[in-house]
């Protein structure tokens, strides 16, 4: 093929790849955050869940019958996606310091901070935050949690959360510092 010729493809090829992934990114909801690419430090463990919308409907159908409560919550999610990267000396300095960047980031667009735990001397580090449509309803959830020196878990959830749903959203992905709403919410 003519080096002109593949020149182009490759590009024209590229730029629709960056269309449609600039167009993926918006089409995630308001609530969405992309954490950005964590690569396996090779010294320990490394997670990635990502749950595109169409998964998660299916899952609600399944879950419809024996629990309608879950189902319902599920229903309006449109992602929900997981990182957890094990910290070692090869990349704890970045990690800690990307999800601080990630903390302020946020924070500074406006989402709400709705927990935040630390405990010494463990070194455990929650923050969860918010994205918020009025009073009616959030749109996006990112929880942060460093534990110790050990492990970073990075949690987007997005979709129309109802305040009043958090709960059942906790139980059914098993999201530790949503439980600590639910308690709070009761008391």
């Amino acid at each position: 093929m003519n080096p002109i010729l593949r020149l182009a493809t490759v590009t024209v090829f590229s730029a629709c790849v960056s269309s449609a992934a600039g167009l993926a990114a918006k089409d995630q909801g308001p609530g969405y955050v992309d954490f950005g690419q964590f690569a396996p430090s090779g010294e320990g463990k490394y997670v990635e869940v990502d749950l595109p919308e169409g998964l998660i409907k299916f899952a609600a159908k399944f879950a419809s019958k024996d629990e309608p409560q879950a189902a319902e919550v599920l229903g309006n999610l449109k992602h929900v996606r997981v990182n957890v990267v094990e910290l070692g000396d090869g990349n704890r300095e970045e990690i800690l310091g990307h999800v601080q960047a990630l903390r302020n980031e946020l924070t500074s667009q406006g989402w709400s901070q709705l927990v935040t735990v630390r405990e010494q001397p463990k070194g455990d580090d929650v923050q969860v935050l918010a994205k918020m449509r009025g009073e009616e309803a959030i749109e996006g959830l990112v929880i942060t949690v460093i534990s110790g020196c050990h492990e970073v878990v990075l949690v987007n959830v997005v979709g129309d959360i109802k305040p009043e749903q958090i709960a059942t959203l906790a139980e059914r992905f098993d999201i530790e510092p949503l439980k600590h709403i639910k308690v709070a919410a009761v008391k």
